[in-house]
């Protein structure tokens, strides 16, 4: 029997493209993350958080936001 462990990969969109972020501690929360991102990101302030999905060996969580979205 093989163990892999499951890493957490954090998604979110800037100018079209995916942006994947590397998890800054597995002891944070994936609220914990979105802030600690959103130092950098600012548009993370108020992204809801999807996930996690389960992907080629990866739980990837999905940051969303609705602004510059019209409708």
């Amino acid at each position: 029997m093989e163990i892999t462990k499951i890493s957490r990969v954090f998604l979110h969109k800037q100018n079209g493209q995916e942006v994947r972020l590397a998890d800054p501690g597995e002891q944070l929360t994936k609220e914990d993350v979105r802030n600690f991102y959103a130092n950098i990101y600012p548009i993370l302030t108020t992204a809801k958080i999807r996930g996690p999905e389960f992907r080629d060996d990866e739980m990837q969580y999905h940051f969303e936001t609705s602004m510059g979205t019209k409708g």
